[in-house]
């Protein structure tokens, strides 16, 4: 029996991603995952990185082309590839996985068969001030032999872990002080080129 795939992520590269969700509440989202299998252990994908992507026109292929190039390009010299999807659906009560997310992943499966698909779960971060879950606030899809989308097990907890147990705790502080605002995506960029889409200063 073939082990199942786990998914490690670590806690900047989820922050940033919900962040950059909180930052445009009231627009769809997303953005990519940059990781590389564990050297020890290949069952492992850890997720070192993401990038937010967009907060409009989701579904435009030349703008997302353009950024696919430029990520892999940054991202391949460090050795790590793109791994995974976010998703951020635009209404708060809507849980379901849509069209556009899933063909973005599927493009993606195309370089990596294995690649995550991670939807924001918005009654879990709603719920993230009142408890102490350590579990990421992402609902994991995985592609099926069957190329569909599957939500991972009964919420995929298991299947994907935060690198560091605190991230939680650092999230609520980060949303606390509004750091949010100082996310910076790939639409951005293109509005303005002085605006770094790689973020560096985020978490200094």
């Amino acid at each position: 029996m073939v082990a199942e795939l786990k998914y490690e992520i670590s806690q900047n590269a989820y922050i940033k991603l919900v962040l950059h969700a909180l930052k445009h509440k009231t627009t769809a989202v997303n953005g990519v995952l940059l990781g590389r299998f564990n050297s020890q252990n290949e069952n492992v994908i850890e997720i070192i990185d993401s990038v937010p992507l967009f907060h409009s026109n989701l579904a435009l292929l030349p703008p997302l082309e353009i950024a696919l190039i430029m990520v892999e390009e940054h991202y391949g010299s460090q050795g790590l590839g793109i791994v995974g999807y976010f998703h951020a659906n635009e209404r708060f009560d809507d849980a379901e996985l849509g069209i556009v997310a899933k063909n973005i992943g599927d493009h993606i499966c195309r370089y990596f068969p294995q690649a995550a698909l991670l939807l924001l779960d918005n009654k879990k971060l709603e719920a993230l001030p009142k408890g102490k879950d350590q579990s990421p606030i992402l609902q994991l899809y995985i592609r099926d032999a069957s190329k569909n989308w599957k939500l991972a097990g009964p919420d995929g907890g298991s299947r994907l872990v935060i690198k560091e147990p605190v991230a939680n705790v650092v999230l609520l502080d980060y949303i606390s002080a509004e750091k949010w605002q100082n996310v910076v995506d790939f639409d951005d960029h293109l509005d303005n080129i002085k605006k770094d889409w790689l973020n560096p200063e985020l978490f200094k």
